[in-house]
């Protein structure tokens, strides 16, 4: 969305598509919001009527990422996780056994999880020999050897829930992965890897704590929209972004890149094959990852609403996309477009004029995709669309009319109260359904950048209240250009819309670092650090509050803060060269303005010291403020880190 008023070996088995159980909740939620008063207030996702964890044995004293004491932390945080008495040794061999509803994906994690700690011959189908470890995946019912183990079924979770149980005597250990649904049980591999690799370490467990996991998601879509402008994800970025989402339980990516002219200006044409192969690469990745590749054509700049011949070559790409890439799910945004002309004569005859005809003639559009395209199609996920109006909760002509004309079937996606919204809350939420007379899907802008290119926005997921995932159908997230670097946020909203309640936006941001570090200590100490000159946006205007403490105990005076500060600054001197390698290109112009401020701090405490001249400190200045980054208009800015902090600690000390 621009923001014009913004600046700045396996065996081959059954599975349920991830875009039919999107479909299905989202389906679920339309309905139940029809009936709802003509909105989806108290709707979506997972309400106040949640499952309730099961009770007896074990402790849940609970720390950051949901995980109780002596446990790793999980990510994102459980619902509820008991520790019990003793642990699951893997052992050299395991016997792995799954129902039908089991796809190779989650039996894959599974084993890959067992190989990492330590498993030399993983079995898929066999009975365990004495005293080794059996591995159960389901994907529905409740496995007998659940109630063995003390625990419940998932019986009564949402889509997406599993329970995930270790336990057992050593002659007979146990894990189970019991989901709802196939999502569930990959759900349920995700966290298995993680008890065994913990997130942000490079030490795999021999050893498996006895434990019951009871777990949902808050929110039935949770996801990525690539809908920001400028440089264009790569196809490898994309397909990392997939293998991202599906670590930490996001189901949805959304495709709209708004430089792929066939989703926008020339979106009458059909795709060449080469371009057609990359998508159809994206969405068997997004498929094994059980996230719903959503395809998103936006033909508002030039569609003329009343021609047959248009809504013909809408559902024709349409088809290309259904036919020969595999695309089961769909949208048609209409924003960023001028909202008070048409683009043909003919629908000022049909429709007339004012904004309310236009939601009559956009209902009308979205109405007929929806019913000659996909409602033809059995297994079509429900049509989502951007309105022109996507933001606010004020009624509107348009609101009104769109909402009055659209078919139920059709979901809105919606920004908030603003086009970037540092607070989102359920009520307002519940409001826009109301306006717009449909489930709503909030399209987050953050930490999306193209409005202040100048900034790479690494702060956490945040202003938005717990009661949001389950008063709307999804959250999605409009990510950076950066790919790499919108990964610490993205992380965060991941686990802010799995579970809100245990969410704690500090701890999920530096545990997004630490995934992005992999391991190595050195990469996350100058990520840390990194990302705190980098962190002030709209949703949290504090920039580098661990600097501006340090220079503020500095200015206190004593050579302990001295010395700390230095320490600090050393670090930011050295992040081109010690952040992980996928972030050096894509935050090169950042990386190098950090390093170039923190020398000038240097030099500067220096000068305090009575070691160096202001000329030099003037020097490295003016070679901090040199660095720029071009944005999507073409517009040259300057790249800004640390604003406020690094830039008034010298001139405080230069005297200028």
């Amino acid at each position: 969305m621009r923001r014009q008023t913004v600046e700045g070996a396996r065996v081959r088995q059954f599975r349920v598509p991830p875009h039919l159980l999107l479909g299905f909740v989202l389906g679920l939620v339309i309905v139940v919001s029809a009936r709802a008063c003509g909105g989806p207030e108290g709707t979506g996702g997972t309400s106040a009527a949640a499952p309730a964890p099961s009770a007896g044995g074990g402790t849940a004293v609970t720390r950051a990422g949901g995980a109780p004491a002596g446990l790793p932390a999980l990510w994102p945080a459980p619902r509820s996780v008991r520790r019990d008495t003793g642990s699951v040794r893997i052992g050299r061999s395991v016997a792995v056994r799954s129902d039908a509803g089991t796809d190779t994906a989650t039996l894959d994690a599974v084993t890959r999880a067992l190989r990492a700690g330590g498993a030399r011959e993983v079995r898929l189908g066999d009975a365990p020999r004495s005293g080794e470890l059996l591995v159960t995946v389901t994907t529905g019912g409740t496995p007998k050897e659940l109630s063995a183990l003390g625990a419940d079924g998932p019986g009564g979770l949402t889509a997406g829930g599993y329970v995930l149980a270790v336990g057992g005597d050593r002659g007979r250990p146990r894990a189970v992965l019991a989901g709802t649904d196939a999502a569930g049980a990959f759900h349920a591999a995700q966290t298995f890897a993680q008890l065994v690799r913990p997130v942000g370490s490079t030490a795999a467990r021999t050893e498996l704590p006895a434990l019951r996991v009871r777990d949902w998601p808050a929110t039935a879509a949770r996801g990525i929209v690539e809908g920001f402008y400028g440089r264009p994800w790569s196809p490898r970025e994309r397909l990392e972004q997939l293998d991202f989402a599906a670590r930490f339980k996001l189901d949805t990516y959304v495709y709209g890149p708004k430089d792929d002219a066939y989703l926008r200006a020339r979106w009458r044409e059909r795709y060449p094959e080469a371009r057609l192969a990359e998508l159809r690469t994206l969405v068997r990745r997004a498929e094994a990852d059980h996230v719903s590749f959503v395809y998103a054509l936006s033909p508002g700049q030039s569609v003329c609403y009343s021609s047959a011949a248009d809504a013909a070559a809408l559902a024709g790409k349409f088809r290309q996309l259904w036919d020969d890439a595999g695309v089961r799910a769909f949208a048609v945004p209409l924003d960023d477009i001028d909202i008070d002309r048409w683009n043909c004569a003919r629908d000022a005859t049909v429709y007339g004029s004012g904004r309310a005809a236009v939601g009559r003639a956009q209902a009308d559009l979205l109405n007929r995709v929806r019913r000659e395209f996909l409602a033809a199609r059995p297994g079509a996920a429900p049509l989502l669309t951007v309105p022109t109006e996507y933001d606010g909760v004020a009624a509107s002509p348009y609101k009104s009319a769109l909402a009055g004309r659209l078919d139920r079937g059709v979901s809105v996606m919606w920004t908030g109260p603003l086009i970037v919204s540092p607070a989102i809350r359920a009520d307002q939420a519940r409001e826009a359904g109301q306006r717009y007379g449909h489930a709503v899907l909030v399209w987050d802008n953050y930490p999306v950048n193209d409005y202040t290119a100048q900034h790479l926005l690494l702060g956490p997921y945040t202003g938005r209240d717990a009661g949001l995932p389950g008063a709307v159908a999804g959250v999605l997230a409009n990510p950076m250009p950066q790919a790499a670097a919108s990964d610490p946020a993205l992380f965060s909203m991941a686990a802010y819309t799995w579970n809100p309640t245990a969410y704690r936006p500090a701890d999920a941001l530096d545990a997004g670092l630490a995934v992005l570090a992999d391991g190595d200590a050195r990469a996350l100490t100058a990520l840390r650090a990194f990302a705190d000159v980098n962190r002030a946006s709209r949703l949290d205007s504090g920039q580098a509050p661990r600097l501006a403490a340090l220079t503020a105990a500095y200015w206190r005076g004593g050579g302990k803060a001295e010395r700390a500060l230095r320490e600090r600054l050393t670090v930011l001197a050295s992040v081109p060269d010690t952040v992980p390698v996928s972030l050096r290109t894509p935050a090169a112009p950042w990386l190098a303005a950090t390093r170039d401020w923190a020398r000038a701090a240097l030099a500067a405490l220096d000068v305090r010291a009575g070691q160096g001249t202001r000329a030099r400190v003037v020097s490295l200045r003016t070679a901090a403020r040199s660095h720029t980054i071009v944005d999507w208009r073409g517009r040259t800015r300057p790249v800004e880190v640390g604003a406020g902090v690094l830039d008034a600690f010298v001139a405080r000390v230069v005297g200028q």
